[in-house]
């Protein structure tokens, strides 16, 4: 990870179409993004949110590529940190990948400059795709975090 580019890649035992729908489905979304939901029209050019169990907006942005079941693109920005929002938008980019029975899924959240962004997807990603990894392959994701103590 750098200032500007965090990239995770993990691989999930399950189809494109399912974990596509996973990424996609607002219900979906729910049972691995710790309750959280992605809301679109998923075409390029379409809005997108993320919005917090309570109904408040986290994040905003675009659909700038989508191709189903192997790639989106969006155009992201903080919503609920004044001092991140004001360094403006990143760009997430899931690319899933066939590798025999399983999917390679690669998530890179990146910047065109140094943005505080990046250090708290960098907390937040790995924790949001092992909940979508243990949804997919057992059934459950997670509801919290997991505690520190």
């Amino acid at each position: 990870m750098s200032n500007n580019t965090f990239v995770y890649v993990t691989y999930i035992r399950t189809t494109p179409e399912e974990l596509w729908e996973a990424l996609t489905d607002a219900e979906f979304n729910r049972q691995f993004f710790l309750c959280s939901y992605q809301e679109s029209e998923w075409k390029v050019g379409s809005s997108w949110k993320l919005i917090f169990p309570d109904g408040s907006i986290a994040d905003s942005g675009e659909i700038l590529e989508i191709d189903p079941p192997r790639r989106l693109v969006i155009k992201w920005r903080n919503e609920w940190m004044p001092e991140i929002k004001e360094d403006g938008y990143t760009r997430c980019t899931f690319a899933i990948e066939q590798d025999g029975d399983l999917m390679k899924l690669a998530v890179t959240h990146e910047a065109d400059g140094p943005h505080r962004l990046i250090g708290n997807v960098a907390k937040g990603w790995p924790l949001v795709l092992a909940s979508l990894k243990s949804l997919l392959e057992t059934g459950k994701g997670f509801e919290r975090p997991p505690s520190k103590g």
